[in-house]
């Protein structure tokens, strides 16, 4: 075998291999929680602490719950870019945000980027007392 031959065969194997760990680790995680969103949380509650503040969330039941100038605001916590459980409120945009891709989506779940196409499943609040309801 000839140096030619030797570097296209590995150079076949070493695109297969890259390749097929590629699309083996980049499958997609579920994109929406299963079945419809209702539930409610005690804002008086020490795990909920960062709702008492505007620009506070907490993730719960695969939802983001954030403090907003205007009231409460949920989506769920599923990118819509690859299916990472990773988006958050960022307060200083008033935007939710996947720190897994950089994904930037608006409080109407808008995509405001290219990873954020898809858009991102946004829930409905209600607040009656110190009880915050989140529902589909």
């Amino acid at each position: 075998m000839d140096r030619k031959e030797f570097l296209n065969k590995i150079g076949f194997g070493a695109a297969f291999a890259l390749t097929a760990t590629c699309l083996g680790s980049c499958k997609k995680e579920a994109t929406t929680p299963s079945g419809p969103v209702d539930f409610t949380i005690n804002l008086n509650d020490a795990a909920n602490a960062a709702l008492a503040t505007t620009g506070g969330y907490v993730i719960t039941n695969a939802v983001v719950i954030a403090k907003t100038a205007n009231g409460y605001a949920a989506a769920t916590v599923i990118c819509s870019h690859e299916g990472k459980q990773q988006i958050t409120y960022r307060s200083n945009s008033n935007q939710w945000y996947c720190t897994a891709h950089g994904a930037t989506f608006n409080l109407n779940g808008t995509g405001v980027n290219g990873n954020a196409s898809n858009g991102l499943t946004i829930y409905n609040t209600a607040l009656t007392g110190n009880t915050l309801r989140i529902y589909s």
